[in-house]
């Protein structure tokens, strides 16, 4: 029989350096098997050879597209959108399972080719657990990134400037550090800062973040399901300098975190959200405040509409861990590799033929206008 070929293909996402796959991972799914290629790419965080040097076979950039059929297409951020059919399986992240925007022309490529999608975001255990996420690392760089803003509010009037990611969290932190002192002169004050969904990775995350860079503990309020059970919109989030959203959307909630409304008080102190969810698209969000999704190039975006208080800027980068890529793929390909080598079985294994029943589920819904392009 022959060996199972995993395909990892270069990233098209602008500045997204992580990888689904690292030189460590390939290596062992070369022991174990699988034939492994890697498509020569200009932006992953780790260098080409770092995975000719365990084995694996560097194909051109790009070259996905006419792998043979049976190849499975390993990547990570959504495709480019493009109209043609998608004839392989795909194992990625595509953002289209929760009705955003554009989500029937994004699935309905892979019915129309008799493509299937594995979605990174729906791999689940026996217990409903997803088996690996950049949580923590999209809570630990959100929350860096929504300090700097912070004080860069504070001393500019200019929009914050673009960003690029980070050796190492070390750097990371040092910057961060920088900043908030420069903040906390300015304000007279450290960030007081509220996390929703602290008890999660995302806001463990983000927790570490901020105490790593040194805002006082008691300036670090932590709210979960509990805290959130009453309904909102809260004003603990108004009262905050910033506000980290963690939280995991699969439904629409009672209420709001925080709206327009809720925004138009005169004592607010808010200046930054981080919507580290950043489903901006959904119809789930409870922080109706924006509608663009922001990028490392541009990472902010003003909301609109307020009569009074300070400006008030909202950071959502859907791929926030790249700002570590390093750490944050091999964490993330690390929790994942369990379930990759069982990708030589993949439909009787239990992750992948749940993956694999949420998408004829979620494809069932496709209008047949969708089917027909």
């Amino acid at each position: 029989m022959a060996p199972t070929v995993l395909h990892l293909r270069s990233e098209t996402k602008p500045l997204e350096h992580r990888s689904a796959l690292t030189p460590t991972t390939a290596a062992e799914l070369i022991k174990a098997g699988y034939v492994v290629n890697v498509e020569q790419s200009p932006e992953r965080i780790f260098d080409d050879e770092e995975f000719s040097a365990v084995g694996a076979t560097l194909v051109p950039e790009g070259s996905w597209v006419d792998a043979p059929q049976e190849h499975i297409i390993v990547g990570l951020k959504e495709l480019e959108e493009k109209e043609f059919p998608l004839k392989h399986v795909h194992v990625q992240f595509a953002h289209c399972y929760k009705q955003q925007g554009g989500w029937e022309t994004v699935l309905a490529r892979f019915p129309r080719g008799g493509g299937t999608l594995l979605d990174l975001e729906f791999l689940v255990d026996d217990r409903g657990r997803r088996v690996a996420a950049f949580g923590f690392h999209a809570g630990f760089a959100g929350a860096a990134l929504a300090l700097q803003v912070w004080a860069w509010q504070l001393i500019h009037s200019e929009p914050f400037p673009g960003v690029s990611s980070f050796p190492n969290e070390d750097a990371l932190i040092t910057d961060v550090k920088s900043a908030i002192e420069e903040g906390a002169k300015k304000a007279g004050h450290p960030p007081r800062v509220i996390v929703i969904g602290a008890l999660g990775r995302c806001g463990s995350g983000a927790v570490a973040a901020l105490r790593k860079a040194g805002v006082p503990e008691d300036h670090i309020l932590k709210w979960d399901m509990a805290e959130t059970a009453v309904g909102g919109p809260f004003k603990e989030v108004t009262e905050s300098d910033v506000f980290v959203n963690c939280i995991y959307l699969s439904s629409k909630l009672p209420s709001d975190f925080v709206n327009l409304e809720s925004l138009q008080t005169s004592d607010r102190k808010l200046t930054v959200v981080c919507d580290v969810s950043a489903d901006t698209t959904s119809p789930f969000n409870p922080v109706p405040i924006y509608t663009v999704a922001t990028t490392f190039d541009k990472p902010t975006v003003p909301v609109d509409g307020l009569k009074s208080g300070p400006p008030l800027s909202v950071i959502s980068i859907d791929h926030l861990p790249s700002l570590l890529p390093r750490e944050a793929s091999e964490a993330f390909s690390h929790d994942l590799l369990p379930s990759l080598l069982a990708l030589d079985n993949w439909r009787n294994h239990p992750v992948w033929a749940r993956a694999k029943t949420l998408f004829d589920e979620k494809v069932a819904t496709l209008s047949p206008s969708a089917l027909e392009k």
